[in-house]
């Protein structure tokens, strides 16, 4: 039993000196390619000499130990550069500890070596897969039960036969553990030296900061501009070590804002004047970092040099204008009308323009002619045909006054109308099919208030989320304070919801919610009753103008109503989903001093709900509060 457990911690100390060669591998990750195979090399070599130091003697002079497991590990996985080095020490070690198998086990070090070369070579530039690495500890292992099976210490035949499978077993395990613990850690080391690669070598400026804003990583190109020579050189700086106070303070309250708020900031735009009086433009994209308990603990950001971008732009808008302007006298629409009010020209793209009333935009016809012919056929949406004469004529004379104008058509069509008038008190007019950008428009405003709605709700359960809740009850507190009307608020915690996540699973648990926001909103029976999911199985009913007898008979109903679905829960005492409530009102002469007081009491009568037994609701109100309307 002895020998066992002495191969047993021959095992742990390969995986112990895995483990420190990991740890010397992730610190000195700067080292070339060749360093770290001499590293990895030395490492295996420690791991040969020390398997061998604590090795079994089975008899005088003849040891057994797993240090054929650590040359092939090297010659496998650091090919010849870590092989000369793990090689010399373990054939090295086993000559200077002797005795009557020394020479047998030099040679098996020698065939380790040769088949885990051969081994590396086939498998050359390829990260081992699970099925390789298994492969990879059968060959080990084979080559200690062939080889001592084969080359038996004298006098040792029957015995090296009872043992060879058990140490080709062990050997086996040894390299097939190392293998794995070497494939995740050089893939982890290579996704690690992806992000490297990426930061410090974007043309961009990148950087992470902590919760003080001092720098914990930048890239190449952030020291560059800073005048360091090395990124390592930026951390625990902040802008005040760098900038002037007043940009530096800018910088500092803009950064402290994004890590209260959460709210990233997206492609800030800003132009920077250099101490030699150069202007640079740059955008900024910074975010706020939390980890996994979701704690802030920094924030990363990214700015780019856009000046030349800037200056791009700068000349494309000045071509557009230009083209702009020569475009604006041969657009679709084009007419020139005297300093009197008379058509002298139009092209027929004018007069396609407005179909009802194309028969009057002729040259020669006054513009109250136009306007009149307007009017009478309803070509405009937005004029009723009703319209005095004096009007037309009003109408008339401001028509040749500079203006934009843009003018809904009885076909849903949208024209855009430009009027300018020259020096010598003619007016030109140019008009432009705007249909498309109209409808673009309106696609675009119907999008936003989808999109407004999707920001206002809760994703699982489709009723309010927590961001309108804190909204609602702000105003609706200002409210209930100057009108004195009631306020209540029902707080609902669905009860032993955890366990029903364990014992159901999550999208049962999903559901449960669901189904709880349902009833809940089939409780509240006015427009202006808001039910929302407050977090996680917690909900919210907030209830202007309600009296606590009321809101309380709410939850009642709301708390029978979901018992009487019978959802079963069997990690519950009452065998189904139930909930339990809290009540609290305020409303004036008595009023709570903010809603964070009010959700407080909330809260305390749900505390009250859930240690009187669960499935219950309680309430609370002021001192002094009858619960009474008035």
């Amino acid at each position: 039993m002895g020998i066992w457990q002495t191969l047993v911690g021959n095992l742990a100390t390969v995986a112990l000196i895995m483990s420190i060669w990991m740890h010397i591998q992730y610190k000195f990750y700067r080292l070339s390619k060749v360093q770290l195979k001499l590293g990895f090399g030395a490492t295996m070599g420690l791991g040969a000499m020390a398997s061998m130091l604590l090795s079994v003697q089975l008899v005088p002079g003849v040891y057994i130990d797993l240090r054929v497991a650590m040359v092939a590990l090297a010659a496998i996985y650091g090919g010849p550069i870590s092989l000369a080095v793990t090689a010399p020490a373990a054939i090295a070690t086993r000559f200077l500890i002797g005795g009557a198998g020394a020479h047998n086990g030099m040679e098996v070090i020698v065939i380790a070596c040769l088949v885990g070369l051969t081994v590396h070579y086939l498998n050359r530039e390829k990260l081992p897969t699970t099925v390789a690495v298994a492969v990879n500890g059968l060959v080990v292992g084979m080559i200690s039960i062939g080889t001592m099976l084969l080359m038996p210490p004298p006098g040792m035949e029957q015995l090296a036969q009872e043992i060879a499978p058990k140490i080709g077993f062990l050997n086996f395990l040894a390299t097939a553990f190392a293998g794995l613990v070497l494939t995740y850690f050089r893939e982890f080391t290579l996704e690690r030296d992806i992000l490297h690669a990426a930061l410090t070598q974007a043309p961009d400026f990148h950087y992470v900061k902590n919760r003080n804003s001092a720098f914990v990583v930048t890239n190449l190109q952030v020291a560059k501009l800073h005048g360091r020579k090395k990124s390592s050189e930026m951390i625990g700086l902040t802008d005040f070590d760098l900038e002037a106070p007043e940009r530096a303070t800018a910088l500092f309250d803009q950064e402290r804002a994004i890590m209260a708020s959460g709210e990233p900031l997206i492609d800030h735009e800003e132009c920077l004047t250099a101490a030699d009086g150069r202007q640079a433009w740059y955008t900024s994209s910074k975010v706020a970092l939390r980890n996994r308990q979701g704690d802030m603990v920094g924030l990363a950001g990214v700015t780019r040099d856009i000046t030349e971008k800037k200056r791009l732009e700068q000349e494309v808008a000045e071509s557009r204008n230009l083209l702009s302007r020569a475009m604006a006298e041969m657009s679709d629409g084009f007419a020139m009308f005297d300093r009197d009010g008379y058509l002298v020209f139009c092209n027929e793209q004018y007069r396609a323009s407005f179909p009802r009333s194309a028969a009057a935009r002729v040259p020669g016809a006054h513009a109250s002619e136009i306007i009149r012919a307007v009017v009478q056929t309803g070509e405009r949406r937005d004029l009723p045909a009703n319209v005095s004469e004096a009007w037309i004529q009003t109408t008339a004379r401001d028509y040749q006054a500079d203006h934009d104008v843009e003018i809904h058509l009885f076909n849903d069509h949208w024209l855009s109308v430009r009027t300018r008038r020259a020096h010598d008190g003619s007016t030109f007019v140019v008009v432009a099919d705007i249909t498309a950008i109209k409808q673009s428009e309106m696609s675009l405003k119907q999008l936003a208030s989808e999109m407004k709605g999707l920001a206002e709700t809760d994703a699982l359960t489709g009723i309010a989320n927590r961001r309108v809740f804190d909204e609602t009850i702000s105003r609706e507190c200002a409210r209930s304070s100057r009108t004195g009307a009631p306020l209540s608020l029902l707080l609902v915690d669905v009860d032993r919801f955890k366990k029903y996540n364990d014992s159901y699973g999550h999208p049962a648990g999903d559901d449960c919610l669901k189904t709880v926001g349902k009833c809940l909103r089939a409780a509240a029976k006015r427009p202006t009753d808001v039910v929302a999911r407050y977090g996680g199985e917690e909900f919210a009913l907030l209830l202007p103008e309600t009296a606590l007898d009321d809101a309380a008979r709410l939850a009642e109903e709301f708390r029978a109503a979901l018992a009487e679905l019978a959802l079963p829960h069997g990690a519950s005492e009452f065998g189904v989903v139930t909930a339990s409530v809290g009540v609290a009102t305020m409303a004036g002469g008595n009023p709570f001093l903010n809603p964070a007081e009010l959700v407080a009491h909330a809260d305390e009568a749900l505390y009250r709900a859930k240690s009187a037994g669960r499935n219950r609701f309680e309430t609370m109100a002021p001192a002094g509060w009858d619960g009474k309307t008035g």
